[in-house]
């Protein structure tokens, strides 16, 4: 089943009840080292641990190959996100279509403007605004730009903390924008305005940096300008008396994302590089 970014998932319920429970919106797809799903997601991952999804994914592994052993430690896994979840209380699910079949098991797609799509999608609008959350009605297509939400797509789904990060680790082709180290444990998504401060978890307003860079970049100690020149600050030196290996990159154009609407907002840019950087 491909569907792209964007697109209306609804959570049907399995027997006895077969009812749609709610619904969110497909988020970025990728695969992921299972410490990375877990330190992005945590529970929201359907496990009480790291070890315990561990341990199921090595159930189901093994169960599905037919083979017995052990897998590696922290294998991949497929990493399918959901954005926005919405559930329903028992007493507002809704109906499944009439022509789903029970011994679906993967997944059905229908067109939401027509038919059972339209019903279903109506319905779950319908249970929105008993909650005083709104969603534009269908047929009103948000400016998009193809590629990142889908070619005709009502609704563009605000990625959360776990799906930003996610987003930005791909988007940065999984290497640092400013040194291109690529050894996932060490990079993070760095947040260009705060979420704390007015800003929010979009592509647009992160950058994929290691560890100690981003810890400096909150910091103020260094920063990436409007026309993507890192900086780094006289006051690293001045203060710890240190940070040859920084100012080695002092100057440098980071790496940017392919696409134009990943790329870092040039407008939060000049922000963090005057409201945050103490140059």
């Amino acid at each position: 089943m491909s569907l792209p970014q964007g697109s209306p998932f609804f959570f049907q319920l399995k027997k006895p009840h077969y009812a749609i429970g709610g619904f969110g919106f497909l988020g970025p797809v990728s695969s992921l080292p299972l410490s990375f799903a877990w330190h992005a997601f945590g529970e929201g991952n359907g496990a009480a641990s790291s070890e315990e999804m561990r341990i199921r994914v090595d159930k189901y592994r093994r169960r599905s190959s037919g083979k017995g052993g052990r897998t590696e430690l922290d294998p991949v896994i497929g990493c399918r996100t959901i954005l926005e979840p919405v559930f329903f209380a028992p007493e507002e699910w809704v109906a499944i279509a009439s022509d789903w079949s029970k011994n679906i098991v993967v997944g059905k797609t229908y067109d939401l403007s027509e038919g059972e799509g339209a019903r279903i999608w109506g319905e779950c609008q319908a249970r929105l605004r008993t909650l005083n959350r709104n969603l534009p009605e269908i047929g009103t297509v948000a400016d998009s730009d193809g590629s990142r939400y889908g070619s005709e797509q009502s609704y563009r789904p605000r990625l959360g903390q776990g799906t930003f990060r996610v987003a930005i680790l791909d988007a940065y082709g999984r290497s640092c924008a400013v040194t291109t180290e690529h050894s996932l444990p060490v990079l993070e998504a760095a947040h260009i305005r705060p979420y704390g401060k007015g800003g929010e978890h979009a592509v647009s307003n992160g950058l994929l940096l290691r560890s100690d860079l981003h810890r400096l970049y909150d910091g103020g100690y260094v920063t990436v300008t409007p026309n993507h020149q890192f900086q780094v600050s006289p006051l690293l030196r001045e203060t710890w008396a240190n940070g040859k290996i920084y100012y080695d990159l002092d100057g440098t154009t980071i790496q940017l994302p392919k696409s134009p609407d990943h790329q870092p907002d040039r407008e939060l840019l000049d922000w963090h590089s005057n409201e945050v950087y103490q140059g």
